[in-house]
């Protein structure tokens, strides 16, 4: 089965709130594997090479999601309310300075997976979107 097919099988399967929690699941789990290492970092020079190995990449990959999460919260169709819209938009631009912070050196990736836990424990908790 092919990797194309194989994604096409998932989306069928899965509703969309699974999906995100699939998402939020393996980009905090990415970010978590180096987040104490990195924050706890002594130096400078420690935090650069903790983001050579493999920390650039999971920030990368979480800001990647949370800016798709932000277009979509954005869009005027959106189901949520507009309160819970314009908090998780919020946390979106709160996402994207903290990545910003931590890429240039300074302590917060913590902070980051704590933010991604807390959202994918509201996934987990919360009951499936009804569907239309």
């Amino acid at each position: 089965m092919s990797i194309n097919h194989y994604k096409k099988t998932l989306r069928a399967v899965e509703s969309p709130r699974q999906i995100e929690r699939r998402i939020f699941a393996r980009v905090t789990g990415h970010l978590s594997q180096k987040a104490d290492a990195y924050d706890m970092a002594a130096t400078s020079y420690e935090r650069l090479g903790i983001l050579a190995g493999g920390l650039r990449e999971a920030l990368a990959e979480n800001q990647a999601l949370w800016t798709a999460l932000k277009h979509d919260l954005a869009n005027p169709a959106n189901a949520l309310t507009p309160e819970l819209r314009a908090g998780l938009l919020s946390l979106a631009i709160w996402v994207e300075k903290t990545t910003g912070t931590v890429l240039g050196g300074r302590p917060g990736v913590r902070a980051l997976v704590e933010v991604n836990s807390n959202i994918l424990t509201a996934l987990t908790d919360a009951p499936e979107r009804m569907s239309a």
